[in-house]
């Protein structure tokens, strides 16, 4: 297999080539000599029986739509591609053209007379006025989510509040006393 692999190398009129199939034990062979050698290597084919592996110089590397073919068990044509991606983005187009005229027509119903058996008519309208966020939203009170102070600042004014607490504690008990 090395000098199968060597050769295959050395032809540089060759850019792919394709082993007749082969069981597990020589395919996994034959991946790590093209490994070792820098090729790409892929294994096609259905079953074991008919499983194959095939090499191909690094720059000579199959597209996905070349890998995509060997996968269905078809043959590799560069001309077929070439006109099946063609038709893929004339098709492309088209239903992009299309998509955008219907984009254009208005609908020919309006959803809410429709469904207003389900949806109602009213009920919608009186319910967003008498709209309120609640109290306490989850463990934290709204007011607080609404909060805009930096942590330095919160910390600053809860000091502040404690500070301003203690003189009004010890002041009060030293009048009374």
């Amino acid at each position: 297999m090395e000098k199968e692999v060597s050769d295959f190398i050395q032809d540089s009129s060759q850019q792919k080539r394709k082993y007749n199939p082969m069981g597990k034990i020589e395919r996994s062979i034959l991946h790590d000599v093209a490994e070792v050698a820098g090729l790409t290597s892929f294994s096609f084919g259905e079953d074991e029986e008919s499983r194959y592996v095939m090499l191909f110089k690094k720059e000579f590397a199959p597209s996905d739509e070349e890998l995509e073919a060997y996968r269905k068990g078809e043959e590799w044509d560069p001309q077929l591609a070439e006109q099946r991606r063609r038709l893929k983005e004339q098709a492309a187009l088209e239903e992009e053209e299309s998509s955008q005229t219907k984009k254009s027509e208005a609908p020919n119903s309006n959803y809410r007379d429709k469904y207003s058996h389900l949806i109602g008519t009213s009920a919608a309208k009186d319910a967003a006025h008498t709209l309120e966020a609640n109290r306490a939203y989850g463990c934290v009170p709204v007011a607080n989510k609404r909060d805009t102070r930096s942590i330095e600042e919160a910390m600053n004014e809860i000091r502040a509040k404690k500070r301003q607490k203690r003189e009004d504690d010890t002041g009060a008990h030293s009048s009374s006393s």
